[in-house]
């Protein structure tokens, strides 16, 4: 079971990888087509560029030609210089256009092609200026857009390196520990023949617990793989928020008093509202939280408070305890997967250190936001919105 739940885990991993490899291969493509195109076009308008070049110097001597047949022939006449200006006028013009043909056309082309030489490089960070509202301006604009998709597929990817490293790495530290109990244990149990009955069903009970924790741990890890690939199925419906959160409570009170802990239960709606959400996943999302509540608490007195009230177009809802509470440069932390903030002052051996990362999922995928604030030794509020339905 615990096998094949690590595979499932992995497949899923391994789609992610296989689609953000897939994407960047294609913007990859997308870029190598304009670039193609870019020289394609480049080369034309280089020959072009050169037949300029070449024109220019053409017409210059014609120019010198004609102004020295003009004044050969007709001398200082009036239809010397008439012609003569109109010379120079066309001469003026033809300056003009090549000098804008050079800032708006050629200038341009040879930025870009600059641009894509350091794409090519790997450097990502080009951004080619365009003050000009032509062909060549859209051209640029293309170019800029598939910098910016590419350096953002690049960072994607790096970070999607970064989580997989990060998350092999944790996936080993906790299954470590467990595993070697469990060998650890099978061990003695063989070795030893003649061990007492008592001795072998503590080691028994401690070979399933360890055994559970791998199976939850391998849960967790698969709910939050398919959260994180948004592969997770959601059954979103019109929940009238009073009466749902009146059974949630109710259930979570029941738990809860078998174990000593009080639970207690205010709101200050008045009248029916909605939310669209998967009644399930709410469930799980508070089972998370206050299940937090429960291992990081005081051995005893622990109460637990939970407050429903409407704020700006929004449900709220406030998880409170009584507990230790969180060091305040540890509280931006407590969302990341396998956080911890303290493994020592657990009392659940259950703990994966994902049960946050996992609320915090599931409230976003339904459109909420979930934030907390502490205060060390005195407690811990959650704070859980999600819109309000009309």
């Amino acid at each position: 079971m615990i096998k094949n739940a690590i595979i499932n885990f992995f497949m899923e991993w391994g789609k992610k990888r296989k689609e953000n490899r897939i994407f960047h291969r294609e913007l990859h493509k997308e870029f190598h087509k304009k670039q193609n195109e870019l020289y394609k076009n480049n080369v034309e308008l280089q020959m072009y560029r050169k037949h300029v070049k070449y024109s220019r110097i053409i017409i210059t001597l014609l120019n010198l030609v004609i102004w020295f047949l003009i004044f050969k022939y007709f001398g200082i006449k009036t239809i010397s210089v008439f012609f003569a200006v109109l010379i120079s006028l066309g001469a003026i013009i033809q300056l003009i256009f090549l000098m804008t043909l050079e800032k708006r056309i050629f200038k341009p082309i040879s930025q870009l092609e600059k641009g894509v030489e350091e794409i090519s490089k790997g450097n990502y960070d080009v951004n080619i200026e365009s003050n000009y509202n032509t062909e060549i301006s859209n051209l640029i604009d293309s170019f800029n857009d598939m910098a910016k998709k590419l350096k953002e597929g690049e960072r994607l990817k790096a970070e999607y390196e970064e989580n997989r490293k990060t998350l092999i790495a944790n996936i080993s530290h906790d299954l470590k520990t467990p595993i070697t109990s469990i060998q650890g244990y099978i061990e003695t149990l063989l070795e030893l023949e003649n061990m007492p009955k008592e001795n072998i069903n503590k080691y028994y009970k401690i070979i399933h617990n360890n055994a559970a924790y791998i199976n939850k741990l391998i849960d967790d890890l698969f709910l939050f793989s398919k959260l994180d690939i948004q592969k997770l199925e959601l059954y979103i419906e019109r929940v009238e928020v009073l009466s749902f959160m009146e059974d949630l409570m109710q259930e979570f009170k029941f738990e809860l008093d078998d174990r000593g802990i009080e639970l207690y239960y205010n709101y200050s709606i008045k009248e029916k509202c909605y939310v669209e959400v998967d009644g399930k996943r709410v469930n799980q999302i508070f089972k998370n939280i206050i299940g937090n509540a429960v291992k990081y608490g005081k051995e005893n007195d622990l109460k637990i408070n939970v407050y429903l009230y409407k704020n700006k177009g929004h449900i709220c809802i406030e998880i409170e305890d009584n507990g230790i509470g969180i060091p305040e440069d540890k509280l931006e932390h407590i969302f990341e997967r396998f956080y911890r903030v303290d493994y020592e002052r657990t009392k659940d051996l259950m703990s994966t250190g994902l049960g946050l990362a996992i609320a915090k999922e599931l409230v976003e995928a339904q459109g909420g936001s979930i934030a907390a604030r502490s205060v060390e030794n005195k407690g811990t509020t959650f704070i859980v919105k999600f819109p309000i339905k009309e």
